[in-house]
């Protein structure tokens, strides 16, 4: 028959198919979650998440007890290397200060609110000027056993590795104190007594002794700072030096305005302590003055050169293009008018000509020097009187400066009165600011209710606590960690995430091995879990359609290396030891391997039939599995897609039915390709491959939306590499799956069978 008749009958061939046509339309309607979490009861969504959650911290619980190992063993290792502490502690009492009338008859008003009043005492006493006048008076910055770090710093060590610090250099003293401030700031604490006046100041220190000492120069501090505050009554003295300043504050001013004055009406400016304005003009226009003698010089003796000099000997008309160029054409005309006097009388018309023209170079030549010496002289004029003109400009400057410093004895007088003022007032200021500070009398309101004592025991570290918190804060980030982990992980991993994500029926799940097992191996032994798991996929093929097992099945996948090959290989193997006819078709065009599993050739297969050059039955290849046929996918097409698109593919299938019981198509993954959508378009079923924790469910997603525009029927979805841990935590069911390649099968390489000469005949 023709093409067309075989792609007719093809065609026919197919129609069985579109019975199902409303199963595929329900598969890809229910493609995302399987099951609505809104229809579940508030107890059904709590066992449901409860389980949930269980599962993931089971199935990572080594994540979260390596996390909490972790944990343990750090927060023990860090509570047991640590410097032993002990802290001291004093009671304070802060009473409210109270209006009163001191001895200088100064007064200090009480704070309106206690609680303000009280917020400030507490700020003071943890104020860095305290822990500084502490430090002083211990002589901490000096203490080297004080200054060392009491633990280890991981980040501390880093960071000084990365510090740049001179070699044998030393810290300074004003270092230390800062250092031993810092450290004083750190480990000490203030706990107020609630409902009272009282506050607990405590020290934390490795030397017992040290912690009470320092606490002890704590409280000493915030009570010396108490009574520093109180120096602000007035004195007598303070009231005294206070007018003294005001009036030499006036004097001071009046006798700034008056040098001011001054300096205005007798046009005084100093631009310096040591010159003025007219000093200033007065030397730069002497060193004018300079230069334009020089250049006086310099033009005088240019003239003299060139006063009594011609066009030949002077070196300035030499230098000039014009007498240059006149000499030239002079030299010319001479050359000229000799060459023809040989020939020639000078009566001669010509010879006059030249003559007469020499004479007029020889008149331009002396005119073009004339000018030069005209210029020349009428320069060295020129600066002479630029010369007399400066001199007098600086006869005058020196009169206005002899002028200027006859004046200038008084505005000295004057200068020197306001700047003795300053000084007078200066100096009484820094008097007031010293009698200010000391001046002041008063009592402090702070007292020690309990002193400080050397504590009898270390309080940190405190190992059972320690440990214990490490434990749990172990566990509380291994169960957070692990919970974000399976949040984000966007793969699929058991069936119940294929389902959810697919909306297809589980044909099978297909365990994953490990690297040490052969996956042929494991297919050929009847006893292995993988040839148990293809055999439970095989028998649901039965079930998948109405009419049973589909006559041609195609086998693909989201994305390449999820073992359809391998699927496909061992669902026709399956058929084919039952006794059912099988062809085995590598449909996948672009990296086909289905070949090389079987260990025949490739040179001609299906693209040979696709493409009018060879029959069906000269592609098919036997195998060693007894009636299972091979057509190899044959030299890779440039054009796979419009090979396929064609109706030779067609009609290889529908006439492939009448020989075969089934035909397994190994297709190429989805993404990407139009070849899995026409192949899909063109068999009765496809059976689509999922990887565990391989493809992403987005990846998957778009696969099955490309496969939806094919109206191929959908008969459900394979898990492969499937771990068996996952499934017992409620994650799914069935087998997991591990794909690797195997030890090639051998085959011999003899023709087709004489029953599959029909095919020939019927294409």
């Amino acid at each position: 028959m023709s093409e067309n008749g075989n792609y007719g009958r093809g065609e026919g061939r197919h129609l069985v198919a579109a019975a199902d046509t409303q199963l595929a339309e329900r598969a890809y309607r229910q493609l995302g979650p399987a099951t609505n979490m809104r229809d579940l009861t508030q107890s059904e969504y709590l066992n449901r998440t409860i389980r949930e959650y269980l599962g993931i911290l089971l199935n990572r619980k080594g994540l979260i007890l390596s996390v909490t190992a972790a944990c343990l063993v750090i927060g023990g290792f860090r509570t047991l290397t640590t410097t032993p502490e002990f802290t001291s502690t004093l009671r304070l009492q802060i009473d409210r200060n109270v209006a009163r009338i001191i001895d200088n008859s100064a007064t200090v008003a009480a704070e309106d609110r206690d609680s303000d009043f009280m917020r400030t005492n507490y700020e003071v006493l943890q104020s860095r000027a305290v822990a500084e006048r502490a430090v002083s008076e211990l002589n901490l910055g000096a203490d080297a056993d004080f200054l060392k770090p009491r633990s280890f710093s991981v980040i501390g060590s880093v960071m000084g590795l990365f510090r740049s610090r001179p070699a044998n250099s030393q810290p300074n003293q004003e270092q230390s104190a800062r250092a031993a401030v810092g450290m004083v700031l750190a480990y000490r604490a203030m706990k107020p007594v609630m409902g009272s006046r009282l506050v607990d100041l405590s020290y934390t220190d490795t030397d017992p002794g040290r912690a009470a000492r320092v606490v002890t120069a704590l409280a000493d501090a915030f009570i010396q700072s108490q009574v520093d505050k109180r120096f602000q009554a007035n004195a007598f003295a303070k009231a005294f030096i206070e007018d003294k300043l005001k009036q030499l504050q006036l004097r001071l001013q009046e006798s700034e305005h008056t040098v001011l004055d001054f300096g205005q009406k007798e046009e005084i400016i100093t631009t310096s302590e040591k010159s003025s304005i007219a000093e200033n003009n007065l030397a730069a226009a002497n060193d004018v003055l300079n230069k334009i003698i020089s250049e006086r010089i310099k033009n005088e003796q240019t003239w003299k050169q060139i006063e009594k000099a011609d066009a030949i000997s002077s070196p300035q008309f030499l230098s000039n293009s014009v007498i240059a160029g006149l000499r030239l054409q002079r030299n010319s005309l001479v050359t000229d008018y000799q060459e023809k006097l040989e020939t020639f009388r000078p009566s001669y018309p010509a010879m006059v000509q030249i003559s007469n023209k020499i004479k007029e170079t020889e008149r331009q030549l002396a005119s073009e020097v004339e000018t030069i010496k005209a210029s020349l002289k009428a320069a060295y004029l020129g600066t002479i009187r630029q010369e007399e003109e400066t001199k007098r400009y600086v006869a005058q400057l020196r009169a206005e400066v002899l002028d200027l410093q006859k004046r200038s004895i008084q505005y000295n007088i004057l200068k020197r009165e306001a700047e003795t003022n300053r000084a007078l007032y200066d100096s009484l200021l820094q008097r007031y600011k010293e009698v200010d500070v000391a001046g002041g009398i008063g009592q402090t309101n702070v007292f020690v209710v309990e002193k400080a004592e050397v504590p009898g025991g270390a309080s940190s570290p405190r190992v059972l606590h320690d440990i214990g918190l490490a434990l749990l804060l172990g566990l509380l980030i291994g169960v957070v960690g692990a919970i974000a982990i399976e949040k984000i992980d966007d793969r699929i991993h058991s069936i119940e995430d294929m389902e959810n994500v697919t909306g297809l029926p589980t044909l099978g799940a297909i365990p994953k091995l490990g690297s040490s097992r052969d996956v042929e191996a494991e297919i050929l032994d009847v006893r292995s879990e993988l040839s148990e798991a293809y055999r439970s996929v095989c028998t649901n093929l039965h079930f998948a359609t109405e009419h049973g097992l589909p006559k041609t099945l195609l086998i693909t996948s989201a994305t390449p290396g999820e073992g359809k090959s391998t699927s496909s290989l061992a669902i026709a193997r399956h058929f084919a030891t039952l006794g059912m006819r099988v062809l085995l078709i590598d449909a996948d065009l672009r990296k086909p391997s289905l070949h090389e599993r079987l260990g025949l050739e490739n040179s001609k297969g299906l693209t040979n039939y696709l493409t009018g050059n060879a029959t069906p039955p000269e592609t098919f290849q036997s195998t060693s599995i007894p009636n299972l046929t091979f057509m190899p996918s044959g030299p890779l097409p440039p054009n796979a897609a419009d090979l396929l698109s064609g109706p030779r593919f067609l009609s290889l299938l529908a006439v492939g039915m009448e020989v075969f019981g089934l035909i397994v198509i190994d297709g190429p993954p989805v993404m990407g390709l139009a070849d899995a959508q026409l192949l899909s378009s063109a068999s009765s079923a496809t059976m689509f491959i999922v990887s565990a924790s391989k493809v992403r469910k987005n990846a998957i997603r778009v696969a099955l939306r490309r496969l939806q525009f094919s109206r191929g029927l959908l008969l459900g979805s394979v898990l492969t590499r499937h771990e068996l841990k996952r499934a017992s935590y409620g994650y799914g069911y069935g087998y997991g799956y591990g794909y690797g390649y195997g030890k090639v099968i051998t085959a011999p390489s003899t023709g087709a069978a004489p029953q599959l000469e029909a095919v020939d005949k019927a294409a």
